[in-house]
């Protein structure tokens, strides 16, 4: 089964974890995430049947590029490219206008360099560093050329290549999707760069986030038998939650909302849920808290009544069933991610670099933040993320994070 259907980025939209998928795609939905895992398996398996995997990259700022419908200007832009009045920069003037500091510098050199690619249409990527940004350093006993975007130190072997490539480098950007459309206001997003269309040129580092060599990332029996018994827990859960459970939190987004808020408090403590049914309680408490924070908090007796009314309707969801259903759909939840841990595990033995955290006693070694699978035709993609591992350390004071730098805004 292709990934078809099953996570699609939009304009301005992040994609959705595959685990979360369980709460918001209904039936369908959960269907398609472990049949998602499945292909995936398949693929490390050694059976490739046309689906890509790319990198994630931990850059920061988001930066699209390309040429403006309207006039055939090239232009560079923030995420306002999409706004009803599209926001685009075409001259260093346009930049100094709507930003400042540090990510005005960015801009003004994306603006200078990009041009040499030749981009057809437009293109969105993470920018991952300007030559300010690059260091020579000894990490673990190794010289590195260094670049720290945002929460992770990407770190390239001093005496590879690579690390030539990036030295020589203007500006460095992983680039991840292709939009396409007559208009801004129209335009569709499909996961994929095709950069061997690109120009060459030595200004640029500019990579498309593809993993090309998989053979490092092939599956042991040992390894398949592992994810094939999650995945068939997986598949046993799955037929014990409600669908009309699944279908009702599909069509309710506010509470599907809220559950995903609360499962982020355990996520950003690092911490994994253990009694689902301690869980179900500690949601229903956690809901009941929320609302009373909005009812205090209104001065009329208008205003906490509809708060009181949003409490009572959210409220009526947890009969005995759908409780039930929801330590089920939990259980379910915490599959998919040991599912996902794993194959990440696998996918992590193919990086070129290392990867470190900045902490305030030193370095600490740490994978990727995740990858994405791509579908055959290229516009469909699911993300897989050890939340565990990256949100954590995206949350944590005690790391050190590279975008904490006067004027990134």
């Amino acid at each position: 089964m292709r990934f078809q259907e099953f996570i699609t980025e939009q304009k301005n939209t992040h994609m959705t974890h595959i685990e979360d998928k369980v709460l918001y795609g209904g039936v369908d939905g959960t269907r398609q995430a472990i049949m998602a895992l499945r292909s995936l398996r398949d693929m490390l398996g050694g059976e490739h049947d046309g689906t890509r995997l790319s990198l994630k990259w931990d850059g920061a700022p988001a930066v699209f590029a390309g040429i403006d419908p309207r006039d055939g200007g090239f232009f560079v832009a923030k995420k306002g490219i999409f706004n009803k009045s599209p926001k685009v920069y075409k001259t260093d003037a346009d930049i100094d206008a709507d930003t400042s500091g540090d990510l005005a510098v960015k801009l003004k050199l994306a603006l200078q360099y990009l041009p040499e690619l030749g981009i057809k249409g437009v293109v969105q990527g993470d920018l991952l560093f300007t030559q300010s940004d690059l260091k020579t350093q000894r990490i673990k006993g190794q010289s590195y050329v260094t670049f720290h975007p945002n929460t992770i130190l990407y770190a390239v072997p001093a005496s590879t290549e690579m690390a030539t490539q990036v030295k020589t480098a203007k500006i460095g950007i992983a680039w991840h999707t292709t939009y396409t459309g007559r208009s801004f206001e129209s335009m569709r997003a499909s996961y994929g760069v095709d950069v061997t269309k690109f120009r060459k040129t030595n200004n640029v580092f500019s990579q498309d986030a593809m993993l090309k060599d998989m053979t490092k990332a092939t599956m042991t029996k040992g390894e398949t038998d592992e994810v094939n018994g999650y995945l068939t827990t997986a598949g046993r859960l799955f037929n014990k939650i409600s669908g009309t459970t699944l279908r009702t939190l599909e069509q309710n987004g506010t509470l599907a909302g809220i559950i995903e808020q609360y499962n982020n408090t355990y996520v950003r403590k690092g911490q994994v849920i253990t009694n689902t049914r301690t869980h179900t309680a500690g949601l229903i408490r956690y809901i009941k808290q929320k609302y009373q924070k909005e009812i205090d908090s209104r001065k009329t007796t208008a205003g906490r009544a509809t708060q009181q009314k949003k409490l009572d309707d959210i409220m009526k969801f947890f009969s005995s069933d759908n409780k039930k259903s929801l330590e089920n759909m939990f259980e379910l939840q915490k599959v998919i991610v040991m599912a996902k841990l794993k194959l990440i595990n696998i996918l992590n033995r193919i990086s070129k670099f290392d990867t470190f955290l900045k902490t305030k006693k030193g370095y600490r070694t740490t994978d990727q933040e995740g990858y994405v699978a791509i579908d055959k035709l290229g516009g469909d993609a699911v993300k897989i993320v050890d939340r565990m591992e990256f949100s954590y350390a995206n949350f944590s004071p005690d790391i050190l994070k590279g975008w904490d730098k006067p004027g990134r805004t």
